[in-house]
Order: C-alpha cells, then sequence, then structure tokens
C-alpha cells in the first residue's frame, strides 16, 4: 500500500506529506495516487456528476429560454427574435462570468482549507444549496434583471461545488484509471443533461418544477457523495499567502507550464464551438427550422438523447481505448476537428430530420473528447496540492467562452442576421474555425502521448 492510499498513522486521510518550505511558500503536502480510486468513491462520484447535471443543465439548456419566453409573454422582454437573442446574451453572459469567478476561487480556496472534514466537502455542499437558492429567484422572478440575478447566483453555487468535485478526480484517481473514470463522469454529465432538458420539457408550464426540484435533489446527493469522499485533510495550516500568491489564483504561466496552457486554449476553443450553438439554440429552432414554439422543449429533449445516445457509445470506447494504449492527444484533436465540421453544417440543416442526423455526428464527436480531454488534463497538471486551483484556472476555459459566445454571438448575430437574428452563417462559421484551431493546438503538447 503506498503513501498515498495507505493508513499514515496519525494521518486520518491516509495521506504522507511529502516535504514543505514555509520562508519560499513552496509546499508538496500530497505525491499523486497510486492505488485504485475506492469503489464507494467512484460510484457516488458518478450518480453525484449524473443528478448535479439534471439540476443545473436543463435550466441552462432548456429552461433559460423557457424563461425568457415566459417573461415575453408578459412584456417584461421584447416579444421578438431579436428580442429573444438579446435575452439569451444577457443571461448567458453574467452567468458564466460568475461561473469563472467561482470556480477559480472556489478552487484555490479549497486546497487550502484546514477543516477537519477535508478540503473538498464544505465547499461541494454549500455551492450545491447556494445554487438552489438562486433557482428559486430564476423560477420566480418577474423581470429580467431579477432572472439574471438568480442565474448569477446559480452559476456561483455551481461553480463553488464544481472546482472542488472536479479536482477529486486529481486527488483519489490514479494515472492509469483516468481515462476510464473521466470517461464515465463525461458519461453521467451528459446523462444528467438529457434527465435536465427531459425534465424541463415535460414540466415547461411550471418553472418551479424546472428550476428547483432536480437542485433539492443534488444537495441530498452531493451530502451522500461528501460522506463517502476520502478527503484529504492538510497537516498543517499553510503559510498566508502574498498578493503575487492571490493573482496566481487565476494564472497558470505558459512559459513554465507550455503544455496545460495548450490544453487551456484547446478546451476554451471547443467550449466557445459549443456555447456559441447552445447560446442561440431556441432562436435558431424558431427562426432558421421554423419549429412552433409549443415543440421546442420536447425537440431539443429528443435530439440531446440522440445526441447523449451518441456520446456515450464513443466516450467509453475512447476512454478504455486511451487508457490501454496510453495515449491522449490523437483522440483529443480528432474529436475537436470533427465538433468544428459539424457546427460549420448547422448552417446547411434545412429540416428536423437532418438536424437529428447532425446531432447524432455532434454527440460522436464530442463523446470522443469528453472520454479523454479531462485525464488528458490531469496528466499535464502542474502540482498535484494545487489541483484544486489549476483545475480551476482550467475551468475558466470552460466558463469564459460561455460569457464570450453569448456576447460575441449576439452582436454578430444582430449586426448579419436581420431583424430576427435568423442568420446564422457567420456565426456559425466562426464558432466553426474557433473549433479548428482548437485541435490544431493539441499537437504541441509534450508531456502526454
Amino acid at each position: 500500500m503506498s503513501s498515498v492510499s495507505g493508513s499514515a498513522a496519525g494521518n486520518p486521510s491516509g495521506m504522507t506529506a511529502a516535504s514543505r518550505t514555509i520562508g519560499s511558500h513552496e509546499h508538496h503536502w500530497f505525491s499523486e495516487p497510486t492505488e485504485p480510486a475506492k469503489k464507494s468513491f467512484v460510484f457516488w462520484l458518478i450518480v453525484a456528476q449524473f443528478i448535479f447535471f439534471v439540476a443545473l443543465l436543463g435550466p441552462a439548456i432548456v429552461g433559460i429560454g423557457l424563461k425568457i419566453l415566459d417573461l415575453q409573454h408578459t412584456g417584461a422582454v421584447e416579444n421578438t427574435g431579436a428580442g429573444l437573442n438579446s435575452a439569451q446574451a444577457i443571461l448567458g453572459g453574467v452567468g458564466a462570468l460568475f461561473a469563472t469567478l467561482a470556480n477559480v476561487i472556489f478552487g484555490r480556496v479549497s486546497d487550502r482549507t484546514t477543516s477537519r472534514w477535508g478540503r473538498r466537502r464544505i465547499w461541494i455542499v454549500l455551492g450545491t444549496i447556494i445554487m438552489t437558492i438562486g433557482f428559486v429567484f430564476m423560477a420566480t422572478g418577474t423581470s429580467l434583471l431579477i432572472a439574471t440575478v438568480g442565474w448569477a447566483i446559480a452559476q456561483l453555487g455551481a461553480n463553488m461545488t464544481l472546482a472542488p468535485f472536479v479536482a477529486t478526480l486529481a486527488d483519489q484517481v490514479p494515472k492509469f484509471q483516468r481515462g476510464k473514470i473521466t470517461a464515465a463522469l463525461g458519461i453521467a454529465q451528459n446523462a444528467g443533461i438529457v434527465g435536465g432538458v427531459y425534465v424541463a420539457g415535460w414540466f415547461s408550464a411550471n418553472l418551479f418544477i424546472v428550476f428547483v426540484i432536480p437542485s433539492i435533489l443534488a444537495i441530498g446527493a452531493m451530502i451522500v457523495f461528501a460522506f463517502v469522499l476520502p478527503d484529504k485533510v492538510l497537516p498543517v495550516k499553510p503559510p498566508r499567502m502574498t498578493f503575487g500568491e492571490i493573482l496566481q489564483t487565476i494564472w497558470v504561466s505558459p512559459v513554465k507550464e507550455p503544455d496545460f496552457a495548450l490544453a487551456w486554449w484547446s478546451r476554451f476553443l471547443i467550449t466557445f464551438a459549443s456555447f456559441g450553438f447552445t447560446a442561440f439554440r431556441f432562436g435558431y429552432l424558431i427562426n432558421h427550422l421554423k419549429v412552433p414554439e409549443k415543440e421546442i422543449g420536447l425537440l431539443i429533449a429528443n435530439t440531446t438523447l440522440v445526441y447523449t445516445g451518441a456520446l456515450v457509445v464513443t466516450a467509453w470506447l475512447a476512454g478504455m481505448l486511451s487508457d490501454r494504449i496510453g495515449k491522449r492527444k490523437v483522440f483529443v484533436w480528432v474529436a475537436t476537428a470533427l465538433f468544428a465540421v459539424g457546427t460549420f453544417a448547422l448552417i446547411f440543416v434545412q429540416d428536423i430530420p437532418s438536424y437529428y442526423v447532425l446531432e447524432l455526428f455532434l454527440g460522436a464527436a464530442y463523446g470522443i473528447y469528453v472520454g479523454v480531454d479531462l485525464a488528458l488534463v490531469i496528466d499535464v497538471l502542474p502540482n498535484p496540492d494545487d489541483s484544486g486551483k489549476d483545475l480551476g484556472v482550467l475551468n475558466i476555459a470552460n466558463a469564459l467562452p460561455q460569457t464570450l459566445a453569448p456576447m460575441i454571438g449576439g452582436f454578430v448575430l444582430l449586426a448579419t442576421g436581420g431583424a430576427n437574428g435568423s442568420n446564422y452563417t457567420v456565426w456559425f462559421t466562426l464558432c466553426a474555425v474557433a473549433g479548428l484551431i482548437g485541435a490544431v493546438v493539441i499537437f504541441p503538447i509534450k508531456k502526454v502521448r
């Protein structure tokens, strides 16, 4: 039994402090795990991920659109396609800004938490509670301002949870298991998306159910996960951070860690391409494909099911194969390039059956990405002690495009989309180019094959 997972005397977390230098603030409290992750941890990691994303992504993908339509019906938002696009840009952009800040802040905070309950537990549970409070504002708000405040609170809480939750992978999972477990986690996330959009489709007339009830269930799931998590306890209180170290909370030097920087840019660009479509999906379906408003929720649910079905198959195969042959890069760049091609193809879709086929293609491409990319990122993390902070920096690449894509896309559609914002040619072309660049930047990574 290694020092990582063994029962070190006097250390209830079973972790051995490797070294520390207080004067220079250099510390190496924990080694990378080398023993297989506990089965109870893996099981509840996946279950909690699934339920959490039912709660988060149903509102994100369908709920925001439903809320804006509700506000349009009451006159709180301009009842036009352009009004829909603008409101989606405001809600999505503000929420993603809060997500970005929460991810990096609470990733670092959880790294340095000295509670006897461990570094991660308290933030995982507290963040889910705060997310639920935000969703109450979303469900009951009568103006775009209140809905935006609610979505900002929800994103703050969700990412307060996600930063330490994802960091438990680096804490608990050895390299030889990462492809398999991150693939399962990606499958759980996307299965949660399917569940979330179906809940939103079935209960679209009752926004309280759409936003709040799944989030309450997520609180319960994260509490159970916190109990089974073999969380690490810091052996001593970390030294006070200098101002420079505080600034480094949102920074990993691309000069010192070029592989991490390249992985960051790849994640940023594929996320930008993805949310370039997701942020405007309601408008695209209504204005480009001419889908009746009352059919939108169910169509999104059905196509998400098709997308996720393809994703589950390719993610699992890619994760297993990546672990077996010891390669990550080829899977990630191929997946990113294919996703870029699919994004560009959205311009040419003219009917619902073709849209289903394209969702199948996009799901298969993104599944390969989901199955391997997180394993690649964890393999190139600079320091296992700071995994929460570094993964928080990585998650800027998840959250920042969710701010920029709605804002830039709203401007592009306003300038090129006509009165109803229904011309998506320029915008989807830009998103596809971003995806292709995201594939190219994978090639120079050296630490991972």
